[in-house]
């Protein structure tokens, strides 16, 4: 298997629709693929998908290999990008030794494991009998693993592909879920003379809600909450507010429409505070981007009581960092994303939409009984969804023994052993098929869940190279 033929079937992955919940596309794609190559495709109730290669002759011995990815990817594009992810194909360049997606999040989480998976099947490597698992919705709730039937594969050693930094082999991650608010606002005639203004923050860097949480980075949503909060007041009303998008991504921009009576005062207000906070955070999100502009009267402004509690509830919210793992230096262990916020004008609603993740279930609970508390305390109705469990690591593990001894010998060096702090379908799986002797790696990939995800091409080499020798040699 080389990585050049892996490379090439993600880049007709990229031409696929594949959002979290659409996966149609995908799902037939693979099951044709399977069906071009001689091979047994099958598909369950919910769109999961099994491609299975038999053992070669004299290789029956050896045990069965699965091999998973997940179909779907995280689709988030820039403001004012006219991408389509229902049916146009990712636009991507090569440059400087990295696939990139300009605008648009490039999907090599986890395309990339699904080409390595479909290119390790059509290899001629004689192994033993192979089964590839790909997953629906892992994106936003991992549907497609919490509904796996038993019996769906066969195998006891699996082999996760949806890891981002080569050189590190992974033995746990966090479990997680989402805590969905929504308030229901009432609007009045607001303020006399009132004019509107619309307040933008934009050029946030983003990223991964696990991978990315402790990286310091600027939380559009947050800093707009702040600004509202120093601006709240007898003639101030907000109109409408929104930002930031999928749960497990750092929010990127928001927007906000205020009703004020001296808007000269607000946008001046405004541009002293961008300032500061592109000072604050000068490093981590040098792009900060901060708008001010009067807009045209279209609804009634919220109440003042509804400003209120809209405004308090995101400013105190808790977000990023709650906790670092006692047990592995550097670890988080427990985080809050206050991920997005819309207006929902002709419902009369506000939804906000936040994800907490901990290796620890207790702290994990504990974090999302703290959001539920914020934001009742302000009259919200709070819900709880798609919890998954964590992966506790195995130092034991047969195959990470197998996966260190490998890399040692391929590349002459010391593999990192590592939990991550971002959630991995492989703690469903250990619940539902006990004894799964498991491990994940992947090649080197950054700014994932965010536009400008790249995948750096020269750790596609180390990647291909350990999972053939691993698949080649099991016993």
């Amino acid at each position: 298997m080389k990585a050049q033929r892996v490379l090439d079937i993600f880049k007709e992955i990229t031409t696929i629709p594949r959002e979290s919940g659409h996966e149609g596309p995908i799902t037939a794609w693979l099951l044709d693929w399977a069906a071009s190559h001689g091979l047994q495709g099958k598909r369950d109730a919910i769109g999961n998908v099994l491609i299975t290669r038999e053992a070669a002759p004299g290789r029956e011995s050896v045990r069965t290999v699965v091999l998973q990815a997940h179909q779907d990817m995280v689709c988030e594009k820039n403001a004012g990008s006219t991408h389509d992810f229902r049916k146009d194909p990712i636009k991507y360049v090569i440059e400087d030794g990295w696939m990139i997606a300009k605008e648009t999040t490039l999907g090599a989480d986890d395309g990339i494991g699904i080409a390595a998976c479909l290119a390790l099947l059509e290899d001629s490597t004689p192994t033993g009998k192979v089964e590839c698992l790909f997953t629906i919705s892992e994106e936003t709730g991992m549907d497609g693993a919490e509904a796996l039937e038993a019996g769906f594969f066969t195998g006891k050693t699996l082999i996760n592909l949806d890891s981002e930094d080569e050189g590190q082999l992974f033995i746990g991650c966090a479990g997680g879920l989402n805590t969905n608010i929504k308030f229901t606002v009432r609007r009045d005639s607001g303020v006399r003379g009132a004019k509107y203004v619309l307040l933008g923050i934009s050029g946030g860097i983003g990223g991964h809600s696990g991978d990315d949480i402790n990286k310091g980075r600027a939380n559009t949503v947050q800093l707009m909450a702040r600004f509202l909060y120093s601006q709240l007041g007898p003639a101030f009303r907000l109109v409408s507010i929104d930002g930031g998008g999928k749960p497990n991504a750092i929010a990127r921009e928001c927007s906000a429409v205020v009703a004020v009576q001296d808007p000269d005062t607000i946008v001046k207000a405004f541009q002293a505070y961008g300032e500061d906070v592109r000072e604050e955070f000068h490093t981590t999100d040098p792009g900060l981007v901060f708008t001010s502009e009067p807009v045209a009267k279209k609804v009634q402004p919220l109440s003042r009581p509804a400003t209120e509690r809209i405004v308090k509830a995101l400013f105190t919210s808790p977000h990023g960092v709650q906790a670092m793992s006692q047990d592995i230096p550097g670890l988080v262990q427990t985080s809050t994303n206050l991920a997005s916020v819309r207006t929902h004008i002709k419902e009369g609603k506000v939804e906000v939409v936040t994800s907490q993740r901990s290796s620890a279930t207790s702290e994990r609970r504990a974090i999302a009984a703290k959001v539920r508390a914020c934001f009742e305390g302000y009259g919200a109705k709070v819900r709880h969804m798609y919890e998954y469990p964590g992966w506790n690591p195995d130092v034991h593990s047969p195959v990470l023994a197998r996966s260190v001894e490998s890399y040692r010998r391929l590349f002459s060096q010391e593999p990192e052993v590592k939990a991550i702090h971002a959630g991995l379908e492989c703690g469903l799986f250990l619940q539902k098929f006990p004894g799964l002797d498991m491990i994940s790696f992947g090649p080197t990939l950054r700014g994932v869940h965010a536009p400008g995800e790249k995948l750096e091409l020269a750790s596609m080499d180390k990647f291909v190279a350990l999972l053939d020798d691993l698949v080649a040699n099991m016993d």
